[in-house]
């Protein structure tokens, strides 16, 4: 069982926008009600509209689910210890009115649009918030965390010129979902899979991220960022380090991020006809109907954004020397599905080549969501009184061992923001090598449109030939 988290204040930049309601006060509600965060815990809402502390929690609260008695008997204690401060977050008079309502440990979460994080850590730092004097000082950033290499490296710097990197979490949420993190134990605790996890046994690795819904309300956002930028240099990175780093020496912190940073260091730059990006046209996903995405709300008409990317990626290290890696993702395909999938080279044919019945290559698969689990297809032998193979899968299912609840992610990146962990939260030198690495592709994309893909389809054509062309499939969005 875990400690609680330290008496400590977090102050929510954004306090009322989408981030905040729909997942960072559903995670503090979990925190709650498990007890790892008390009645010495504080939250200050910061926020542009003018209200009082009883707006803001009418606010949050309206977006809770409270028919379970534990939440709703959690959201009593929580909801008393919020209190909210309207202002300018450019006005160095809201610092100074916000320096009077704290002390001791706080940590500072930049819930807003990416354009006010390097005003917000500058002027808490010129009002001396940022001084570590009666407890520690962190700062919280989200994704995403500049628009190409140039601004990734400027924004490290406006950062870094405010506090030292040791006070600076930069968040990717998928990392603290149980099926990413339990891609270290898989690897690590089980000598079978680290023995063979190399280019002399992995003939190839998928990493996929797919969506059934569209843009929805977040029209002006995703218009600004696309597929691209919005997913790969960052959440789908951070996959792929997990699944190619090398064992670190121990399971601390730097240990693990020095770890990451090598291999990410390691990738190669993309080339332009390396990748390929998409559009969803009008169709039905999932269980909806979607428009042509340039008739989406908040999306410009002539559009030439993409919501779909996949590329092909190399890493130029002994490990991984020749194996392919291939990464998607995209809204609006055909149901909702994230996974990676190992594939190993086939066994040799000889001992089986009078043998009837199939032997597909073995495959490992981290199912991360909607079913998180593990699955490890292996070939056996089919049932009868002739020797034949037949594939057969090992499954292992997170909801039938262990009682997930409803758990956002969020909850285990608050806590080791509280408790100081930065095991899953990116350092600058990662940042920037995700970026460096598809830079190529984003110079590519000036030019052109993106290929349509019918909504609720597995995406363009483009993303088949990726793989085509290595005489290899993507595995079913499934």
């Amino acid at each position: 069982m875990s400690e609680p988290a330290p008496p400590a204040t977090l102050v929510i930049f954004g306090a009322l926008g989408d981030l905040t309601r729909r997942l960072l006060t559903p995670s503090l509600l979990n925190l709650t009600q498990e007890e790892l965060i008390g009645d010495d815990f504080r939250v200050i809402g910061v926020g542009h509209r003018e209200g009082d502390d009883d707006l803001m929690r009418q606010e949050l609260e309206g977006a809770l689910d409270l028919s379970d008695d534990g939440h709703a008997k959690a959201w009593a204690a929580l909801r008393e210890q919020m209190s909210y401060l309207t202002g300018d977050f450019n006005d160095a008079g809201m610092y100074e009115r916000l320096r009077d309502r704290i002390s001791g440990n706080v940590a500072f979460y930049f819930a807003t649009a990416p354009s006010f994080f390097g005003a917000i850590a500058q002027n808490l730092a010129k009002a001396g918030l940022l001084e570590e004097k009666d407890g520690f000082r962190r700062i919280a950033v989200e994704k995403p965390f500049g628009h190409d290499l140039a601004s990734a490296r400027a924004l490290n710097a406006c950062l870094l010129e405010q506090v030292p990197e040791s006070q600076i979490y930069r968040v990717d949420h998928f990392l603290g979902k149980e099926t990413v993190q339990n891609i270290l134990v898989a690897r690590f605790a089980n000598a079978m899979f680290e023995a063979v996890w190399n280019c002399a046994h992995i003939d190839y690795v998928e990493i996929s991220v797919a969506e059934s819904i569209g843009v929805g309300t977040r029209g002006a956002f995703y218009d600004a960022t696309g597929a691209l930028r919005d997913m790969i240099p960052n959440h789908l990175f951070q996959l792929l380090a997990l699944v190619t780093m090398e064992p670190p020496n121990h399971f601390d912190a730097e240990s693990i991020r020095d770890e990451k940073a090598r291999v990410l260091a390691a990738v190669k730059p993309v080339a332009p006809d390396q990748a390929a990006r998409g559009r969803y046209t009008a169709g039905k996903a999932g269980d909806k109907d979607l428009p042509d995405y340039v008739r989406e709300a908040d999306v410009q008409a002539d559009s030439r954004n993409e919501t779909f990317a996949a590329m092909t990626m190399r890493i130029d290290n002994w490990r991984w020397s020749g194996v392919p890696f291939y990464l998607r993702s995209g809204k609006g395909l055909t149901r909702r599905d994230s996974e990676i999938v190992i594939h190993f080279r086939e066994a040799p044919a000889t001992p089986f080549a009078k043998i009837g019945g199939e032997r597909p290559a073995n495959r490992l698969l981290f199912q991360l969501q909607p079913h998180e689990g593990v699955r490890l297809a292996v070939v056996g032998k089919q049932p009868g009184t002739e020797l034949a193979t037949t594939p057969i899968t090992l499954d292992f299912c997170y909801a039938d061992r262990f009682p997930l609840g409803k758990r956002t992610g969020y909850e285990t990146i608050l806590y080791d923001l509280l408790t100081g962990d930065q095991t899953l939260f990116q350092r600058a030198d990662m940042i920037e090598a995700g970026w460096a690495a598809i830079q190529p592709v984003l110079d590519a994309w000036t030019e052109g449109e993106p290929e349509n893909y019918v909504a609720g389809s597995a995406g363009p054509a483009g993303a088949d030939a990726l793989l085509a062309r290595d005489g290899r499939t993507w595995s079913p969005i499934a």
